[in-house]
């Protein structure tokens, strides 16, 4: 069909041209009045308050003409003639141009809706031909189940348009256009097929690029949204206005839309209407929630509250994917808005915290919050003074608002590792065990941005005196120390909690005094209560009160410490001894002798104790593994990077946040292997990644056949743009040809035939790749400083172009002083990049990898089958040592590992396994082709037939028996359940039943827990009887749980704490989420 004549109509929106976010203002025109001639035209008048209240587009209910008696309903009986409640002109078109320019006059974009899937029946007939839409199969008029706006009513036939609908609707909204319009929210998008919308509104938009296609999508089902992104739709609406405020699957529900279009957030209609905190909590919803928002009607109620909601929402950039934590048991509910990425480090965010109780206030649980935020500072530019949160509570119904900036990342040079500690000699005071300190502080613990981190300490000392102590902390990169007090647990235990946001070095040092003011308060309240004579220790108490006053004006204090102490010396001698005792004992003074006190007896740590604050995605991530080269669409074609673009789609909607690429550079062909490590190639071989190194380049270049530099760079900024990072693998080995061997020979270490050793493992062997040597051959042995430098410019070369993420390849095969060094010297640069380290090895040198720098690593969870495998094993990784520095990356399957438990399970076993990897750790990844269920294996042996890593293997990403829904389902879940998001936590039930693995999982303050029941048998119906943790949820045995069946999505009450869970093959595990109230 021909693109319409291109028409000079309206100018564009101003505001929509610079890309601002949408800000409609919806009203119907039949409440609006008629458009008359100023002054006294209520058009004028409402597009005046419209742009003073900071919205730029308005937005109006059809305007055509309707049937008699159907006000309300949107279908046309007539679309040439305006409705007379609108205008009584005698065409529509007319009146439109009119309409428009008093917007365009204003500063305000006029769109209407549109429904072109309906008719009213009538003399006219809409002017379409009647063959495009169907009369109704009986009189509806005589049903009364019929509803009243589908009375009369014609609807388009099933099945493609036909060219002429096509036609005709393209030329009427060409002239819509040309009268000024701005464009059209369309209703039921879904009747009409993806191709249809883009064969209308292709042509259009060549004729009118500035104007907008909105679709009205709330209450579309996942594949109605899905048939949509074909369509090419300015921006799609979310179901915000039927959001309960708690449960999670406006989340899911995002994530579909935003893969169609930016997300426009409506708050509900009744909004106007409701009290001003509700009120605020739905609009400040849609603010944080959407790209957009969408007011209706109202705007006389609370002008100035939009005005500094659209003025906010200006201020803020792109966003990227929505998060949800429903809250329960009194807490709030979390919605969190991520930056969209523009760079390869994380960006801020906004975040609102919902009470979903309209009758009740509700606690704010930062340890939940803090798990979904990403690393930067909590601020508050923007928000009303209505929204500020003030202290740890919401009141009912009420909302609270802020956003998170960008925080400087810690970038100190790497100093080499902390001093053992030391005790001070002659201490008074003892200071033991302090954690987290791994090796006594000679590595730095790990934790991530915004974690409460919990510093504990045993603090004694002789006699009975009261101690005082405090933990002080830092960045790396700070002078001034940040305090946070100690509590007294119990048997000498001290506890503070410090909340670091910056990604980086930081560092904290635990510092404890005799407290001379508590003792003596102490003291006098056991005097006191037994009824002693209290004259001296009165005077006592004025005397330390006196001295504190002292040292108080020595050091210039503020007026207002001082003031409790001259009051509680103004009671003299001469006063009452209850009095002056009540005086002493005051809270006020107790709290300015702290602030004054001398600190007798100081203990302070010798040298600060290390602490590693790293971004969310290094603790919470789902990793997807593909091989670029078998990503093209035909068989036995050569994959390029566009190839995986083409797929980054399917790999976002799986809910993957990291796409893993094995090595990208030129691969040798000296000694290249054939296909199943066959020591005999073709020309057309592809051969191993892994053998690095060619004419073309090593490894600071790109295969050729994958494409170039640019088209890297293009991968990079897509697969940030569909809300994923790229993962590229750091392989520190060289092929026969890597151009280092002409240019650097003394990097290798010879035979003492003349010849490179070719790397092995004996047995294995790998002839195709030989290894660098780190250290001289003789004398000192002194490293080979050429070659560390070199390996560490490959890495900052790559983060220079967009990588934050590396998967080394065997790091236990190299020096440790190696990896110590370079992780720190790329980390005082890059404090945000994550390095997984793949060391299948012994134990102690895993968890030595990780102390001195790995970020993640790769695990024995391939190889723990039965239930008491796998939880001794979680047990050992989720405590205390190993849960504080080490985090484990669940793999269920490498292109190198085909687990012997996948060979032989069948699908219900790579549910089992998928399943336990994605529930008991953070961090959990997936090899491409596990989602098919692939397990077809080298005979004997745990690898892959026809492995991928020596040949082409092009799959179909729909093969019958796939389980994407089930991956899809599972990294929904983990998303919003913050319990789940942490390989910390774990808790193991009996189930009565060894081939059963229950256990329960929650964040510190409980404001999240979830029970899992897994069957570790892929064959046979297990049963499990376990005992639900209602003791965790101060239930009583009897008591009652309410329990979220988070596969279901369905909510049942458990009375009383024993269940009996059956399970079955085709559904191996069961997840809930459990709350003590509603």
């Amino acid at each position: 069909m021909e693109s319409p004549p291109r028409h000079a109509g309206a100018p564009p929106d101003p505001a929509a041209a610079a890309g601002q976010p949408l800000r409609i203002y919806y009203a119907r025109g039949g409440r609006v009045g008629r458009l008359r001639e100023p002054p006294d035209c209520p058009w004028d008048a409402l597009c005046r308050q419209v742009r003073e209240a900071g919205f730029n587009l308005l937005l109006t209910d059809p305007l055509w003409l309707r049937a008699p008696g159907s006000a309300d309903s949107p279908v046309p009986l007539d679309l040439d003639r305006p409705d007379p409640g609108f205008d009584d002109g005698p065409e529509l078109e007319a009146s439109l141009r009119r309409l428009a320019a008093r917007g365009a006059d204003r500063g305000v974009a006029v769109l209407m809706d549109l429904v072109l899937d309906r008719v009213a029946v009538g003399p006219d007939a809409a002017r379409h031909d009647p063959d495009w839409y169907r009369a109704p199969a009986h009189d509806p008029a005589r049903d009364p189940r019929t509803a009243l706006a589908e009375r009369g009513v014609r609807h388009l036939r099933a099945g493609p348009l036909p060219p002429a609908f096509i036609h005709a609707w393209s030329e009427r909204l060409a002239r819509w256009l040309d009268a000024g319009l701005g464009g059209f929210r369309c209703d039921a998008p879904q009747r009409i097929g993806a191709d249809d919308w883009h064969a209308l509104l292709a042509p259009l938009r060549a004729a009118f690029p500035d104007r907008l296609f909105l679709a009205w999508t709330p209450g579309l089902d996942p594949q109605q949204v899905k048939a949509l992104r074909r369509a090419g739709f300015d921006a799609v609406f979310s179901s915000l206005p039927w959001w309960d405020f708690k449960s999670t699957w406006l989340a899911e529900e995002h994530a579909r839309l935003q893969a169609v279009a930016p997300v426009i957030a409506s708050a509900p209609d009744t909004a106007a209407g409701l009290p001003d905190a509700q009120a605020l909590r739905a609009l400040w919803a849609a603010a944080v929630s959407g790209d957009g928002i969408m007011i209706a009607d109202g705007i006389d109620t609370r002008p100035e509250a939009y005005a500094q909601l659209n003025a906010w929402l200006c201020a803020m950039p792109p966003a990227g994917p929505l998060r949800v934590a429903g809250g329960g048991d009194g807490r709030c509910s979390v919605l969190v808005r991520q930056d969209a990425a523009t760079g390869p480090a994380d960006g801020g965010a906004r975040v609102l915290l919902a009470n979903p109780a309209a009758d009740a206030p509700a606690r704010v649980d930062w340890d939940r919050i803090g798990r979904l935020l990403p690393a930067g500072a909590l601020e508050l530019d923007g928000v009303p003074a209505e929204l500020r949160l003030r202290g740890d509570a919401l009141g009912p119904g009420a909302a609270a608002v802020f956003t998170v900036k960008p925080a400087r990342p810690v970038q100190v040079p790497a100093t080499g590792r902390r001093a053992g500690p030391r005790a001070q000699r002659g201490a008074r005071i003892a200071v033991e065990n302090v954690a987290p300190a791994v090796d006594g502080g000679l590595f730095a613990a790990k934790c991530v941005a915004h974690d409460r981190v919990r510093v504990q300490a045993d603090i004694y000392t002789d006699g009975h005196e009261k101690l005082a102590a405090q933990v002080l902390w830092r960045a790396a990169d700070e002078t001034e120390w940040r305090s946070a007090p100690m509590r007294e647990l119990a048997n000498d235990r001290w506890e503070a909690h410090i909340s670091p946001c910056r990604v980086g070095r930081h560092e904290f040092l635990v510092s404890a005094w005799r407290d001379t003011w508590q003792t003596f308060r102490a003291d006098l309240v056991k005097k006191r209560d037994a009824g002693q004579d209290l004259q001296a220790d009165l005077l006592d108490g004025a005397a330390l009160l006196r001295d504190a006053l002292a040292r108080g004006q020595d050091m210039a204090s503020d007026e207002v410490v001082l003031a409790p102490l001259k009051a509680a010396l103004e009671a003299g001698p001469g006063a009452d001894p209850a009095q002056r005792a009540a005086a002493l004992l005051d809270d006020g003074v107790a709290a300015a002798m702290h602030a004054l006190s001398d600190k007798p007896f100081h203990y302070l740590s010798p040298a600060p104790y290390p602490l590693w604050v790293d971004r969310p995605l290094a603790r919470f991530a789902s990793w997807y593994e593909l091989f670029p080269r078998s990503q093209a669409a035909t068989p036995g074609v050569h994959g390029t990077f566009d190839d995986v673009i083409a797929r980054l789609p399917e790999v976002r909607d799986m809910g993957f946040d990291v796409l893993y690429l094995p090595p990208i550079h030129p691969i040798g062909r000296t000694h290249r292997k054939g296909p199943n490590n066959s020591l005999e190639s073709l020309d057309d071989d592809v051969g191993s990644p892994y053998a690095i190194g060619a004419p073309e380049g090593g490894h600071d270049a790109v295969h050729p056949e994958l494409g170039t530099l640019a088209d890297f760079l293009r991968l990079v900024r897509r697969t940030r743009e569909h809300g994923m990072e790229i993962a590229l693998d750091f392989a520190i080995q060289c092929s026969p040809d890597h151009p280092w061997l002409a240019r650097h020979p003394d990097w290798f270490e010879r035979r003492a035939d003349g010849t490179i050793r070719y790397a092995e493992n004996p047995p294995k062997k790998y002839e195709d790749i030989v290894n660098v040597s780190f250290y001289g051959s003789s004398g000192r042995r002194a490293r080979k400083s050429s070659l560390w430098l070199a390996l560490r410019d490959i890495v900052l070369f790559w983060i220079e172009h967009g990588v934050r993420i590396f998967r080394v390849d065997n790091p236990h095969t190299k020096p440790l002083p190696f990896w110590e060094w370079l992780i720190g010297e790329v980390q005082g640069r890059h404090p945000d990049v994550i390095f997984l380290s793949e060391a299948f090895t012994r134990p102690k040198m895993m968890y030595r990898l990780a102390k001195v720098g790995f970020t993640q690593s790769y695990t024995y969870f391939t190889w723990r089958n039965t239930r008491r495998e796998l939880t001794e094993y979680l047990q050992e990784l989720s405590s205390a040592p190993a849960a504080d520095f080490f985090r484990p990356n669940f793999f269920v399957n490498t292109p190198d590992i085909n687990p012997y438990f996948l060979q032989t399970s069948g699908r219900p076993g790579f549910l089992i396994r998928a399943a336990l990897a994605a529930t008991t750790s953070g961090l959990w990844g997936v090899y491409s082709g596990f989602e098919l269920c692939e397990f077809q294996p080298v005979p004997g042996k745990e690898e892959y037939l026809d492995s991928e890593k020596y040949q082409l293997r092009q799959r179909d990403w729909q093969a019958p028996g796939n389980i994407i829904a089930q991956i899809a389902r599972l990294n929904a879940i983990r998303r919003a359940n913050p319990a789940l998001q942490t390989h910390s936590g774990f808790n193991a039930l009996e189930s009565g039943n060894e081939q059963v693995l229950c256990f329960w999982k929650a964040t510190p303050c409980l404001g999240n827990v979830v029970l899992a029941v897994i069957s570790l048998d892929p064959h046979e119906p297990q049963t499990a009887r376990i005992e639900a943790p209602f003791w965790l949820l101060g239930q009583p045995d009897h008591g009652v749980l309410q329990a979220d069946d988070l596969l279901a999505d369905t909510r049942e009450a458990w009375h009383g704490k024993w269940r009996e869970i059956p399970l079955r093959p085709e559904q191996p595990y069961r997840l809930w989420r459990l709350s003590a109230h509603d």
